[in-house]
């Protein structure tokens, strides 16, 4: 069974943009660039949500821009081949290798987990992650956590009720100082 997996940038006090909506501070250097990368090459299907999606729109036709290196370039055709499921209640058709979820994200999580296809299902998006995880459908948490306090925004994951025991599986350490942490939920 495929599992699913939750990484996001944020800051110190816990947010994934800022009160303005920014978020130029997750701009990764080179070397988290490349992590970032090798991560997604271990994902098999994007799940996320509208804004989120508008975001990444970019990527889709990125690899066509002169001014990007080679890392970036590779960047581009990662993301624009993986398959994407979206969530939204407002677009009617979205671009490239992607679909409208057709059910509920519970429906949709248990669809992609029984498939048979390579790779993680990766989850994208403040609001779709929190509702996934007070529906207990995420099995691992890895938030990048940046070296800065926005002082609010969008959290990582808004407060929720369910208490969730965590197994640290890895942490790293970047020369910019961002920390990337890994925990697997445990389940009884």
């Amino acid at each position: 069974m495929r599992s699913v997996i939750y990484s996001m940038g944020m800051s110190l006090d816990g947010y994934i943009v800022g009160p303005d909506g920014g978020f130029a501070w997750t701009g990764p250097d080179a070397e988290l660039f490349e992590f970032v990368t090798d991560e997604i090459r271990q994902v098999g299907v994007y799940v996320l949500g509208r804004r989120l999606y508008e975001t990444m729109l970019y990527w889709e036709t990125a690899d066509q821009d002169p001014s990007l290196d080679g890392a970036m370039r590779e960047w581009a055709r990662l993301w624009k081949a993986l398959p994407k499921v979206v969530f939204s209640t407002t677009l009617t058709s979205v671009q490239g290798n992607a679909r409208l979820a057709s059910g509920s994200l519970a429906d949709e999580i248990a669809r992609l987990r029984a498939g048979t296809e390579d790779g993680a299902v990766a989850l994208g998006g403040a609001t779709l992650a929190a509702e996934a995880a007070e529906l207990d459908l995420i099995d691992e948490y890895r938030p990048r956590i940046h070296p800065v306090l926005v002082g609010g925004g969008i959290p990582y994951l808004p407060h929720h009720a369910r208490h969730v025991d965590l197994q640290l599986l890895e942490t790293r350490t970047f020369g910019s100082g961002v920390v990337h942490l890994r925990h697997r939920v445990s389940r009884p």
